[in-house]
């Protein structure tokens, strides 16, 4: 019965809350090889991205260290709502 409660307790967190997914390992350009791992669903921000600082992966217990705000190559303006998006037929 402890048990039962316990995996309710930890489903209804907001870290699970949000959805995630496994991830296959796979092999990198370079040869890498990539583990599998969880990861968060694609959303329109990078705030609730486990690798985001101030976020915690549940999975693992890593603390975030990724600057939601740095400017990148696909979002120059580094604000995490204004990102490239997958369908722009909304705008």
């Amino acid at each position: 019965m402890k048990y039962a409660f316990a995996v309710v307790a930890l489903l209804s967190t907001p870290a699970f809350a949000q959805g995630s997914h496994a991830v296959r390992g796979y092999n990198r350009a370079d040869g890498t090889y990539v583990q599998p791992h969880m990861q968060t669903n694609p959303n329109e921000t990078k705030l609730d991205n486990w690798s985001t600082r101030g976020n915690t992966n549940p999975y693992t217990g890593r603390e975030g260290t990724v600057d939601p705000y740095r400017s990148t190559e696909r979002n120059p303006s580094g604000s995490p709502y204004n990102q490239w998006r997958r369908n722009s037929s909304s705008y």
